[in-house]
């Protein structure tokens, strides 16, 4: 890549409505900033976008420079993909209207918007779809990866919520994607992640929830109570999610946190809760009834932005004796008191959803594993990246088939393919080969086509 031209650069910026930052201007380093405190990137250009228009100027001036580009949404993934090196990054952070059509039940979010600000403006008539769990998290990042959220016993992913999308390709073509127009295009965004174009809009199908309760509940840690989860887990309903979260205090104590949330009314709530509480006495119970943005923002505090991440992640079956037995040994030998082993129960719609409705796979998997390694500087990088990974080693035995692409690292294109399953990612590579056959958007979870031009 050659030295870009200042006068190209003031060419392409005048046709913006938005604007460019460039090394060393003001904001430059805060707008390349993102979630995972490891990403220190140093993009060539940051183009500001206020709508598509200019999302299409900065495709094309990354093409006809030969720039490698990313997209910026809520910079909430901990592959860092929001972020290059050298290159141009298109940020859709100024793009986050959210339209409610409480009528039809239907909502519409602008690329940059987040699950905060969309929950925000769907619970204004109480109606919701299911979101993320931490509220800076983008919409747009979420959905193309799939999307687990407290709701997903009822409603599904959040990508088998996408009704309809608006994205610009890399040919600088805006094309819809709905059952009506593009279906199979439609398809691969519930899923199949960044790899076809820049989505500017996605509508989604909104339901019913006017409230929930829920909040951690913060258990002594020990084995037992891993079996016991596992137990429990098969007893709730499709109302309800519970998620656990192996941690520590502050002060080192270590702890089995559940995350639950029960989507209805306290009377409905309290046989599930009092089960959960029945064989092991809570250290701190935080549930309680609450709006669901409100719940929503629970946990914002647990995954602050900053911290230095590396996370390894597939889909597990039943906690078995030899899970168990692996799973606590990985958390006890974690380096950093930041470091999490979570468990995310699949269950309910998530298992109902007809097959190849998204492109992701969970079907004979139980939970959602993943090994959260967090800490504070880089002179600690090397040991906890090796827990993550030898950790993570250890329980793949008792892994099941597919992977939540959201939660996958900078990861090699079988690893990618695992993922998603010979048959999905065939479909994927297909519609690669149509909507980007250059591979020009491949900072991702990179879908190859199967023939570069």
């Amino acid at each position: 890549m050659s030295a870009l031209d200042p006068r190209e650069i003031q060419l392409m910026a005048r046709e913006l409505r938005g604007s460019v930052l460039r090394p060393g201007d003001a904001g430059y380093d805060e707008a390349r900033r993102v979630f995972n405190g490891m990403i220190d990137r140093r993009p060539a250009l940051i183009v500001r976008c206020e709508n598509e228009a200019d999302v299409a100027t900065a495709i094309a001036f990354a093409r006809e420079q030969r720039l490698p580009a990313a997209v910026r949404g809520g910079g909430h993934n901990v592959a860092g993909n929001a972020m290059c090196d050298g290159g141009l990054v298109i940020d859709l952070s100024l793009l986050r209207r959210v339209d409610v059509d409480a009528e039809n039940r239907r909502a519409r979010a602008q690329g940059g918007a987040t699950w905060g600000e969309f929950d925000v403006a769907t619970q204004a008539h109480a109606l919701a779809t299911p979101g993320g769990i931490v509220s800076s998290t983008g919409v747009a990042g979420l959905t193309l990866g799939g999307g687990i959220g407290v709701l997903r016993g009822l409603y599904g992913l959040t990508c088998d919520n996408l009704l309809r999308a608006e994205l610009i390709t890399a040919a600088g073509d805006r094309v819809e994607a709905s059952s009506e127009s593009n279906p199979e295009l439609l398809w691969g965004l519930r899923g199949g992640g960044g790899n076809f174009g820049v989505v500017t809009t996605f509508e989604f199908a909104l339901h019913p929830v006017a409230g929930v309760v829920s909040g951690p509940i913060d258990f002594q840690y020990s084995r037992d109570f891993l079996a016991f989860y596992d137990e429990f887990a098969d007893t709730i309903p499709d109302e309800a999610s519970c998620d656990l979260i192996l941690r520590r205090t502050p002060e080192g104590e270590p702890l089995a946190t559940v995350l639950a949330s029960f989507c209805g009314p306290v009377e409905a709530a309290a046989p599930i809760y009092e089960r959960l509480r029945s064989r092991f006495q809570p250290i701190r119970d935080g549930v309680a009834p609450r709006t669901y943005a409100d719940s929503q923002r629970l946990y914002d505090q647990i995954s602050p932005w900053g911290l230095r991440n590396y996370w390894k992640t597939n889909a597990l079956g039943p906690l078995v004796a030899g899970a168990i037995t692996a799973a606590a040994e990985v958390f006890e030998a974690a380096p950093s008191p930041l470091s999490q082993l979570q468990l995310e129960h699949l269950h309910g719609a998530m298992h109902r959803t007809p097959a190849g409705t998204n492109a992701l796979r969970f079907g004979g998997a139980k939970f959602d594993l993943l090994v959260n390694a967090k800490w504070t500087g880089p002179a600690l990088d090397q040991e906890n990246i090796r827990w993550a990974r030898d950790g993570y080693a250890s329980l793949v035995p008792f892994t099941r088939a597919g992977a939540y692409p959201n939660y996958l690292f900078q990861e090699s294109g079988e690893r990618v393919r695992e993922a998603y399953g010979e048959q999905a990612y065939a479909r994927l590579v297909a519609l690669k080969g149509r909507y980007d056959p250059t591979n020009f958007f491949r900072l991702n979870q990179n879908i190859q086509p199967a023939i570069r031009v």
